[in-house]
């Protein structure tokens, strides 16, 4: 029996998984929280299998939902390997931006602003190693990614382009609310809750490090219900706080009061590259990497030790 698949709903389904909430996905989409779950819905109803367990809390996949799972990402990878055989002429420059709240899609923005006659295309790709499959087949001519350069397959370059400083979230009541800037020494003994760490990719690398170079607590225990949950348990707690990047955009009810606290002695960077096929000769990816500029080390400032990229 042939079943006939929504692409849409697929690539719906796998944002549901990437974010960790229906609501994440849909901002991630530009589409509605109810639109994102219709589709979903729809997908369940055509596969005749439930793909999540829906809970006052959340959504979390089933057997079937993590069986699924896979064929849904290559599914998603022939579509785009499809569109890019017959596409004519000069395509749009696709960059893949990892979420569209960080800091990557701030500066693709910049770009755009700054080039607003360049066709620009912005994709997020949520696993590195797809990422970078994407940009060695040509169906992306650019990701932003934290790299080591022994990741990189031959022919994929990598230029430093934003050392980002993270910062502090806690709520008003948290020990450290007050604070103008902090030290990661002062941080000993806090509970640093990241629920939205995904174990094996680059970011948590990234704060594995971190806290084993500090001495610090970061975990990721309990289920990630999406950022908006995130910041309604720091708005009510005294003593968990998380880490963002400078640049993350993050909205909450001003009733929150949440704090968002500077590190420093060292501050704590995290190493955004832009990756590319060294013989990609679209000219929009020129320009992009003439407007980026390359990022250079700052004194002060911490970096771990696996950023290998040239030019570091």
């Amino acid at each position: 029996m042939s079943i006939a698949v929504d692409l849409d709903a697929v690539r719906t389904f796998a944002a549901v998984v990437d974010t960790g909430s229906f609501q994440e996905a849909a901002v991630d989409m530009s589409i509605t929280q109810q639109g994102a779950s219709r589709r979903v819905a729809a997908l369940e109803k055509d596969l005749g299998v439930r793909l999540f367990d829906r809970t006052p809390r959340g959504a979390q996949l089933t057997i079937d939902g993590r069986v699924f799972l896979p064929h849904a990402r290559e599914l998603l990878r022939a579509e785009e390997r499809a569109a890019a055989s017959v596409r004519p002429g000069r395509r749009a420059l696709r960059v893949d931006v990892v979420g569209r709240r960080l800091a990557p899609a701030g500066l693709l923005r910049e770009f755009h602003t700054a080039h607003p006659e360049l066709e620009l295309d912005v994709v997020r790709h949520f696993d590195a190693g797809d990422a970078i499959d994407a940009v060695g087949s040509g169906l992306i001519d650019a990701s932003f990614r934290a790299v080591t350069s022994s990741r990189l397959p031959a022919g994929i370059s990598a230029t430093p382009v934003y050392d980002e400083p993270i910062q502090l979230l806690t709520g008003p009541a948290h020990p450290l609310a007050a604070a103008r800037t902090v030290t990661p020494a002062d941080l000993i003994g806090h509970r640093i809750w990241m629920p939205g760490i995904v174990t094996g990719t680059e970011w948590a690398l990234f704060y594995a490090d971190l806290a084993t170079e500090f001495g610090l607590t970061v975990d990721a225990l309990g289920p990630n219900f999406g950022i908006e949950p995130l910041l309604d348990a720091l708005a009510d707690s005294a003593e968990l706080a998380t880490f963002v990047g400078e640049q993350t955009r993050l909205v909450w009810p001003a009733s929150h009061d949440l704090r968002r606290i500077d590190l420093h002695t060292p501050t704590p960077v995290y190493p955004h590259a832009l990756l590319y096929r060294s013989d990609n000769p679209h000219p929009a990816l020129a320009a992009l990497r003439a407007h980026l500029g390359t990022a250079h080390p700052v004194a002060g400032t911490w970096l771990p030790a696996w950023v290998a990229v040239p030019g570091r």
